[in-house]
């Protein structure tokens, strides 16, 4: 009598399993390679912050300007890598992308979202910062935001790589990298990156840095294998 209870809950548990659809398969294909520098990279200067005490004792190493990110072996951190053209349209991710201000830097340094996503920026320190976006497309804005002020909520309607700054601190620079698709990541500080979820089709692959400038490629996605893609700018002084 036992063994049958114990093969009937054997079985719904089976049936169970049955049911739960597989999440360890992605549907599409992916992207996926790294980004390295030819010549030499500029050598990136120590930011002082000690006009700003609250946020200089948050960092226990010198914290140094970050428009180049350059790694071991020639590799490029801080890249954007997004699809520019190719596929089919992507909505707009109903999640908000953040922007965080701490330790009087720009958490991420870059950050890309698709046009008419939502963006929040945070204040975690306990100074004000002056946040100003000096876009050329979109409008506009300069917004301050005191200690323990709610997040800015803000869009953007129009594709643009939007430089950053704070009027308060000015060493604090980043960007908004607007885009007009939601397939889009940032190179790890090793240089690599991954887009995945790529339906069949063909797509152009561009790679964008603030000081190095731009790089496309084209690859085209048959189903669900992983497509290798390569980037190399050309490093430029100021």
């Amino acid at each position: 009598m036992h063994m049958k209870i114990a093969a009937s809950v054997a079985m719904c548990a089976l049936a169970t399993m049955a049911l739960v659809p597989s999440t360890h398969h992605s549907a599409g294909g992916t992207v996926a390679g790294k980004v390295t520098y030819t010549g030499t990279a500029p050598k990136m200067k120590q930011i002082d912050m000690a006009k700003e005490p609250s946020c200089a004792k948050q960092h226990a190493t010198p914290v140094m300007n970050e428009s180049v990110v350059a790694g071991e072996g020639n590799t490029l951190g801080d890249v954007v890598v997004y699809i520019s053209a190719g596929g089919a349209p992507s909505a707009v991710p109903s999640t908000p992308v953040t922007f965080e201000q701490k330790g009087c830097q720009y958490l991420p340094h870059v950050l890309p979202m698709q046009a008419g996503q939502q963006l929040e920026i945070k204040n975690d320190d306990q100074t004000s910062h002056n946040i100003h976006p000096m876009s050329q497309v979109n409008p506009e804005w300069n917004k301050s935001q005191p200690p323990g002020a709610p997040p800015i909520q803000t869009t953007y309607a129009k594709p643009e790589f939007i430089p950053v700054k704070c009027n308060v601190h000015p060493w604090m620079h980043g960007y908004f990298a607007v885009l007009n698709t939601s397939h889009s990541t940032v190179s790890g500080s090793n240089g690599t990156y991954s887009l995945s979820g790529l339906p069949p089709g063909k797509y152009t692959v561009t790679a964008w840095q603030e000081r190095f400038g731009t790089q496309s490629q084209e690859v085209t996605i048959a189903g669900s294998e992983t497509a290798k893609l390569d980037f190399s700018l050309k490093a430029t002084e100021y």
